[in-house]
């Protein structure tokens, strides 16, 4: 075993002697206390190390052991409804340790030691296995926790049985003598394999109109959501682990402030899954690092959330991780930076930010699994980014536009104004668009594409009319650029303005939004028309059928939204002329 003593302190980065043979991302124990870090970098005998914990109370000369080991997380049944720290300590069994404050050293296992859970064979004695296989099941809450074959074994099953056991007892023996547990640890910084990665055609489906119809994702696609303070950014995290088309839901709150992931771990146990009316908190892992946390252990949650995150992709499950948020991630390398004395970047920033933030979304996708059997399964990656006052042009905003596929930019504007989801328009986009567009011709309408360019087109054009009306004011606009504004005040307040408070209106189905769109695309053409007839629009105005498209949110029965769009023409065809 290698051990060594402590030659300096600098916050949470120590620098170690007599640390010869050590491997870069080794996990040690410093001091007396033996709190946990990891060796970042390596000089001769000297080991930098970053300890996730206050050091506050070290001294010089403190003996510094090498487990020899990198930062793993442990992977099995027990997952679900956890609640971890950045470095996959459970929180409720630190705190039953330790009470409210988390007492310095202290260690719990990622999963319970002792829990029996009940394990059924889907192998037989005498199969062939290889990693990746499914040996058997573990019922978790109303999940089917599939137990796999490790990756890079396999062999002869010369023995498997059913009944009750705690993660750690083998439930299969291999002719090579190898025992499988249920449980198995992962390090964190290396991505688990796949066959293949799957081109991106399949859209995640949130029930937010803004998100579904105008700027998709797609599962294992990757999408971030900036934004200045108060314009929704974890209520839109929220909303998208709450509503999105996905088994299973790894939400990191990495750095946030304390009493907002107190909501988040107080309102999870108690929203309750809208596809399965049981407890949302039972599909979801919990991974809490709030701005007061030692800032390495907020560097490794983000690695510990995706690497939970690929354990149940390898199930052939959809998996969404939330990241909430990724600047605070920044901020922590920063930190860590400054402390290790490495030339700044822009804004202060470790030159190596931007291929950190790469590697972090490249982890994402939707793949082939390993195994034997045909499994496909993904990993959908949503960053919420914290720009400083606002400003899309600071470092992390700008690097993680380089590798996300959807930017949902969020406007203070709007969110003063109570327009949520506040997602600005103009500034965001989505890549995915091409991709996806058979899936929508399929499953929803073969003009959903037309439709959505066409609904972006009037409000780009609302963006120039605007400006016209404030030079001049709207009285100056002709009676088409008018009609023009009339309707981008749909589609923005019945359209793109969604209320998570509506039982109605909080999830939307895709066939609703086609419908919806529909409806307010088909009043714009027949307003065209009827005014190429000489119809005023004040007459148009006037017509009740502006009241029916106002409470579309409200209606459930899409039949009546057809009947909607059939009107529409009856009613403006039916307006004479005034003389």
């Amino acid at each position: 075993m290698i051990t060594g003593t402590i030659l300096r302190i600098s916050g949470p980065v120590i620098i170690a002697r007599g640390m010869k043979g050590s491997k870069m991302y080794d996990v040690v124990k410093v001091g007396k206390e033996a709190l946990r870090g990891e060796i970042i970098r390596l000089e001769g005998g000297e080991a930098v190390i970053q300890v996730y914990e206050d050091t506050t109370g070290l001294f010089i000369s403190e003996p510094v052991e090498n487990t020899e080991q990198p930062l793993s997380v442990e992977l099995g049944p027990g997952l679900l409804s956890s609640i971890y720290d950045g470095v996959q300590r459970p929180l409720p069994v630190l705190a039953e340790k330790s009470g409210d404050f988390i007492a310095r050293g202290i260690y719990a296992p990622g999963l319970d030691r002792e829990k029996k859970w009940e394990f059924t064979p889907v192998a037989k004695a005498g199969d062939t296995v290889i990693g990746g296989d499914i040996l058997g099941t573990v019922k978790e809450f109303h999940f089917e926790h599939r137990i796999l074959v490790p990756n890079g074994v396999s062999g002869t099953v010369t023995e498997i049985h059913g009944g009750t056991f705690t993660v750690e007892e083998p439930v299969c023996t291999l002719d090579n003598t190898r025992k499988i547990a249920m449980m198995r640890f992962w390090p964190v910084r290396i991505p688990r394999p796949h066959k293949k990665k799957l081109d991106p055609v399949l859209p995640l489906i949130t029930g937010q109109r803004v998100f579904d119809c105008i700027f998709p994702v797609t599962k294992g696609g990757t999408a971030m959501i900036p934004g200045g303070f108060g314009t929704g950014k974890t209520v839109s995290e929220q909303t998208l682990a709450k509503w999105s088309d996905t088994q299973i839901v790894v939400y990191i709150g990495c750095g946030e402030r304390g009493n907002e992931m107190t909501d988040v771990l107080a309102e999870f146990p108690e929203l309750v899954d809208p596809r399965t009316n049981l407890p949302l908190i039972e599909r979801t892992i919990l991974i809490a690092n709030t701005s007061n946390m030692p800032v390495a252990a907020r560097e490794a949650s983000i690695y510990t959330g995706i690497t939970i995150a690929e354990y149940f992709r390898d199930m052939g499950y959809d998996v969404a991780l939330m990241a909430d948020s990724t600047s605070r991630w920044g901020e922590a390398l920063r930190e860590v930076s400054g402390r290790l004395e490495e030339m700044p970047g822009e804004e202060g920033y470790p030159a190596y930010l931007a291929t950190r933030l790469s590697a972090f979304y490249e982890r994402a996708g939707r793949v082939v699994c390993m195994g034997s059997e045909e499994r496909n399964g993904s990993v959908t990656v949503v960053g919420a980014v914290s720009p400083p006052g606002g400003d899309f042009s600071e470092p992390i905003t700008q690097n993680t536009l380089r590798v996300v596929g959807t930017f949902w930019a969020l406007d203070t504007n709007l969110a003063y104004r109570r327009h949520f989801p506040s997602v600005n328009w103009i500034k965001s986009y989505s890549l995915y668009l091409d991709s996806i567009g058979d899936w929508y011709v399929e499953h929803v309408a073969r003009d959903w594409r037309e439709l959505r360019e066409k609904a972006m087109y009037l409000l780009q054009k609302e963006v120039e009319l605007q400006e016209i009306v404030q030079l001049v004011g709207p009285d100056a606009l002709p009676e088409s650029e008018k009609a023009i504004l009339d309707v981008t005040r749909m589609i923005r307040e019945d359209f793109l303005q969604q209320s998570a408070y509506s039982d109605s209106d909080s999830f939307c189905p895709v066939e609703k939004q086609y419908l919806m769109l529909k409806v307010i695309m088909e009043y714009y053409e027949n307003v065209n028309v009827a005014m190429g007839r000489g119809v005023a629009l004040r007459q148009i105005q006037a017509l009740p059928l502006k009241t029916g498209i106002g409470r579309m949110k409200e209606v459930q029965d899409t039949t009546e939204l057809r009947t909607m769009i059939d009107d529409i023409g009856k009613q403006l065809q039916a307006l004479e002329v005034e003389r």
